[in-house]
């Protein structure tokens, strides 16, 4: 039977406004990507960018004393006052100390649990320690740390189970800080440790036993060394987190400030907006000074 060739034969594409787009961004590469990208870029920049480039022009503003209006024109005073006033490096040096204590206390929880989830729990049981250590972090952030309030109160659960040893309750204070932070930001640091040990090889562990190197020095010279970055990366989010907070100590932190209450109450009671800026802009400081220092550890690449 002889074939209908005028049938048979494929009509070519028609040719549209969206066939030609398509055909020019497939034959340009960095532009599809240029415009695949724009979006997310866009809004980085606004929200990200725009909105620090704000904060750092209105911490060179002041507010009118008389008034309360804020006068835009450009001076270093709050900047000055931040700098050298007592209360601001009191508060300063508070708020690394408990950043500080919060993170050690968290790394000493996070090494041995992250430990036993890399290299001595089954995959069974390594899946549930995982859902374990996220699911706080699927809890409100408020119902937490009212739930220390409660842990910590007179008559409290702590002061229940501390009482068979003597002991009492801290009570609402920098102690109480401490301890809630610690808790809360815990699956942060426990995360990246436990994904730094996972990258440690079993052969190197077993290698050193058969060395007749004891459990102490296979810690100490291999295993900690090739965990330092995933150590630095998880304090990198219990510190930077400490520094900006300040829900935790309006809740249990009795009458102690922090940077985060400062920025808080002048931006609210005070209506002080360009001081609260210009105290913001220490934790950034402080944080771009540690991010600087920790740089070479290659700790940013296990965040």
């Amino acid at each position: 039977m002889p074939i209908d060739t005028a049938r048979a034969a494929v009509s070519p594409p028609r040719e549209t406004v969206a066939r030609r787009v398509s055909s020019t961004l497939s034959a340009r590469p960095r532009t599809r990507l240029g415009l695949l990208l724009s979006a997310p870029l866009a809004w980085l920049v606004l929200i990200y960018v725009v909105a620090l480039a704000a904060l750092l022009v209105s911490a060179l503003w002041t507010v009118d004393s008389f008034t309360g209006e804020i006068d835009r024109g450009l001076t270093f005073a709050n900047i000055k006052e931040i700098t050298t006033e007592s209360l601001y490096r009191t508060v300063t040096l508070r708020t690394l100390g408990v950043a500080a204590l919060v993170t050690i206390l968290d790394i000493m929880i996070a090494l041995p649990i992250a430990f036993y989830m890399a290299k001595v729990a089954s995959k069974r049981t390594q899946r549930f320690l995982v859902i374990a250590v996220l699911t706080p972090l699927w809890a409100s952030y408020l119902v937490k740390a009212f739930a220390w309030r409660s842990v910590l109160s007179d008559n409290g659960i702590f002061q229940w189970a501390a009482g068979y040893l003597g002991l009492g309750t801290p009570g609402y204070g920098l102690v109480a800080v401490v301890m809630t932070q610690a808790y809360i930001w815990l699956p942060y640091v426990i995360l990246p440790i436990f994904a730094g040990l996972e990258r440690v090889p079993n052969s190197l562990l077993d290698a050193s036993g058969d060395l007749g190197a004891s459990t102490w020095q296979t810690m100490r010279t291999i295993v900690l060394p090739l965990l330092t970055p995933a150590i630095i990366a998880g304090s990198i989010f219990s510190f930077s987190l400490t520094l900006g907070d300040y829900i935790t100590v309006n809740i249990v932190g009795g009458a102690n400030q922090m940077l985060g209450n400062l920025v808080y109450t002048n931006v609210g009671a005070a209506n002080n907006l360009p001081l609260a800026a210009a105290i913001a802009l220490i934790p950034i400081v402080i944080m771009i000074g540690y991010l600087t220092a920790v740089r070479r550890t290659g700790a940013l690449e296990n965040l």
